[in-house]
């Protein structure tokens, strides 16, 4: 096997986990399609930057998240959705309970800050260690699982919860009627 068959291996290995990333920042799956594939294409066509024996998975990340943000910056020119008129015209209603937990939980997770969603995203969602996260984000090791904790205290608190089995709870009742 090449050193080139064997990047592209490991690097097809990390698909879904890309995948998941990209749907996180973006919430839109072809948009998140289109994020994995800008990545794809940025990092084979500097794959000979990569040096070899360090983190692919981070270094992945960290493309992906530099191209999320470098189109954040290019979409402001464009009209925003601030109503959320069109969005809206797209969604089904809900018929499951964990569909409502997932709505509660994604309006709780667009209320904190960037930093704290996106740690919370890559060490609870994506499966980064601590310290690929911080890796990926470019900051020290104490100040990710600072902004974790961080993160996770505030989302229990935004979605009323003491313990995270509440939130299931609460939205299950909520959806039944209050029993």
């Amino acid at each position: 096997m090449t050193a080139a068959s064997s990047w592209r291996d490991d690097v097809v290995e990390l698909l879904p986990a890309l995948r998941a990333f990209a749907w996180s920042l973006s919430h839109n799956s072809p948009d998140a399609d289109d994020l994995v594939q800008e990545t794809l294409i940025k990092a084979w066509s500097n794959r000979d930057k990569f040096e070899s024996g360090t983190n692919l998975r981070a270094w992945l990340f960290t493309i992906l998240r530099n191209t999320y943000y470098s189109n954040v910056v290019r979409r402001r020119r464009e009209i925003p959705d601030e109503g959320g008129v069109y969005a809206g015209a797209l969604k089904t209603a809900a018929t499951q309970d964990w569909s409502l937990a997932v709505r509660a939980l994604q309006a709780a997770l667009s209320k904190l800050p960037d930093e704290h969603r996106e740690a919370l995203i890559l060490i609870g969602a994506a499966g980064l260690s601590y310290e690929e996260a911080a890796e990926v984000c470019g900051c020290a090791l104490g100040t990710i699982k600072s902004r974790v904790n961080r993160a996770r205290a505030k989302l229990l608190k935004i979605m009323d919860a003491e313990d995270p089995s509440d939130v299931l709870a609460s939205t299950s009742q909520s959806a039944s009627g209050g029993n």
